[in-house]
């Protein structure tokens, strides 16, 4: 690559609890918090536009909160080079992005990032594998041990399996190799 690319560093100018704007000072513990999940929304959209720049695609970007943790998607056609085979490349962008927002406000994002609607199928799909699996379990009337996913996947199997009577789950293993096994009872 010749020329110079953008920096996507990001300095190091962290926000301490003491700091914050004077509109800030009177926030509830909830609406703080909402506060500092949209700003680590914005910090995240900064970086990936960046990211977006530099390797010249095209996306726009939706920021949410849900569930306790800023959601950041990008929007947009042909972004599949983002996902990757399998979301390994989205996971590697959300860990990048997720540094990105420890750098500048010193604490650790549990920010969720999805691309072209990757996660949004994803979602649906894992749920109707979990509860396909939970079925089997029940069935046959032992434990159902699922292929090694993501800690985002696992957590969308944990909380399909919570919703079924009759079984539970757990992870077992050790990363990249973790997965869940549905269990009677």
């Amino acid at each position: 690559m010749t020329g110079s690319a953008p920096d996507l560093a990001v300095d190091g100018a962290g926000v301490s609890e003491e700091q914050g704007s004077p509109e800030e000072a009177g926030l509830s513990p909830q609406e703080r918090r909402l506060v500092d999940l949209e700003q680590e929304g914005e910090i995240a959209a900064d970086y990936i536009e960046g990211l977006l720049d530099i390797v010249d695609m095209d996306g726009d970007l939706d920021l949410d909160v849900e569930g306790g943790r800023a959601v950041v998607a990008v929007v947009g056609e042909r972004l599949d080079k983002l996902i990757g085979t399998g979301g390994e490349t989205l996971e590697a962008l959300q860990e990048l992005t997720r540094l990105a927002v420890l750098q500048k406000t010193g604490n650790r994002s549990r920010l969720m990032l999805d691309v072209g609607g990757h996660r949004a199928r994803r979602r649906v799909e894992l749920r109707k594998i979990a509860t396909a699996a939970a079925e089997r379990a029940i069935e046959r009337g032992k434990p159902e041990t699922l292929a090694p996913m993501t800690p985002f996947e696992r957590k969308v199997v944990h909380d399909a399996i919570a919703e079924i009577d009759g079984v539970h789950s757990e992870s077992e293993g050790e990363e990249p190799s973790r997965r869940v096994v549905i269990l009677l009872g």
